[in-house]
């Protein structure tokens, strides 16, 4: 029996059907076009083709601008072709021109969800649980259905990271490839990664705080303590430690106190409230 071929365009009547209502249940793909625009007749059979693959869990229609120029002025549309992706009846994602396929099935693939998310949320489940042994398990099955799935593989550091095991944490993200790891997530998992080497893993963090309240120029506690506040995501604790050791010895670990507080701007993005008032009194403090 000969399929029917699927039925891609949608005007104004059908918009809010087939792309508003459509997107709560899963990710709509809209392509926005026109049959004078040569790129857009170069992407069209790239996007069907993912539509096809993925028809479970996405759909694709097509708006021919010319046909609904409101349409397309509505919701931004500058280039041809236009592609934008409806979550929850709103824009989730979009991208102009033409692009790989591969860099198509990326865009898509970040918005549809696949068994190993299900399974790293159940890890995650366990983790905040208190069953890392669970939790590592599940990883390690998501890695198997999909090894070459970094988000995997950086879940797994992340884990490693918060329990202390900092050796297997650094191979595994040893393994990932150049490109992945200069992604700014990535480089915050190994400027933590590296705070952590400065962690005394006999002595516990309160243990640490006792330390530095019965001797304030303890420096070395101070550094041990800033780095398990890193490790803890306790950013603001960090970075007055720091601070503190800066302002007592900057000759202390070769300027270990400002060294460390570029670290935290680094792994916090360079930006941010917490950013702009330790910068702040930096400058104060070295002028």
């Amino acid at each position: 029996m000969e399929r029917t071929a699927p039925d891609y365009d949608v005007g104004r009547p059908q918009f809010a059907a087939r792309v508003i209502e459509a997107s709560t249940n899963k990710p709509i793909l809209v392509d926005f076009w026109a049959s004078w625009c040569a790129p857009c007749r170069m992407l069209a059979p790239v996007l069907e083709k993912l539509a096809e693959e993925f028809a479970q869990d996405m759909a694709l229609v097509k708006v021919d601008t010319d046909a609904e120029p409101e349409l397309a002025r509505e919701y931004g549309v500058r280039a041809l072709p236009t592609v934008k992706l409806f979550r929850h009846g709103k824009v989730a994602d979009e991208f102009s021109g033409v692009l790989p396929e591969g860099a198509i099935r990326a865009f898509v693939g970040r918005h549809i969800e696949r068994p190993t998310d299900r399974i790293r949320a159940r890890a995650e489940a366990h983790f905040e649980a208190g069953d890392t042994p669970a939790a590592l398990k599940l990883l390690e099955e998501a890695t198997k259905l999909e090894p070459d799935n970094t988000s995997i593989h950086i879940a797994t550091a992340r884990m490693l990271l918060l329990i202390g095991d900092t050796e297997r944490a650094q191979a595994i993200l040893n393994t990932l490839p150049a490109s992945v790891a200069l992604e700014s997530e990535v480089k915050t998992l190994q400027a933590r990664l590296d705070f952590a080497r400065n962690a005394v893993h006999d002595r516990s963090e309160s243990e640490l705080e006792q330390q530095v309240l019965n001797d304030p120029a303890d420096l070395q506690a101070r550094q041990r303590l800033a780095a398990r506040k890193v490790i803890s995501e306790d950013y603001e604790a960090a970075l007055e430690q720091l601070f503190e050791i800066m302002r007592r010895d900057r000759r202390f670990g070769d300027d270990a106190g400002r060294k460390g507080i570029l670290s935290v701007f680094e792994i916090l993005g360079g930006r941010g409230e917490l950013v702009s008032r330790y910068r702040n009194r930096m400058v104060s403090m070295l002028h």
